[in-house]
């Protein structure tokens, strides 16, 4: 098997400016090397901004009636599909 020829388009090197940027600016007093970057901030960033996406496509199914939203008693939030309440139906 060979290796990939690594090919970076214009919206990947988009995306990690967006990134490295908005990392810094929640952290303005952030320094870090190119191992540290890419360990530490690239993922974290990609876990907050992916979270922020989840949740809204989330937010937008139990708006739609599609999931129901039951609070936790700790504060999480427990997302599930939303059934008729009831015996299941026989197809």
């Amino acid at each position: 098997m060979t290796k990939q020829p690594c090919t970076e388009t214009a919206e990947d090197q988009g995306e990690i400016e967006s990134s490295v940027l908005a990392y810094l600016h929640r952290h303005p007093q952030a320094a870090d090397t190119l191992r540290g970057i890419v360990n530490w901030w690239l993922p974290q960033q990609r876990y907050e901004s992916g979270c922020q996406r989840i949740e809204r496509v989330l937010s937008e199914l139990v708006a739609r009636g599609v999931l129901r939203r039951d609070p936790l008693p700790h504060g999480d939030v427990l997302y599930a599909l939303n059934r008729p309440a009831g015996p299941p139906q026989s197809p």
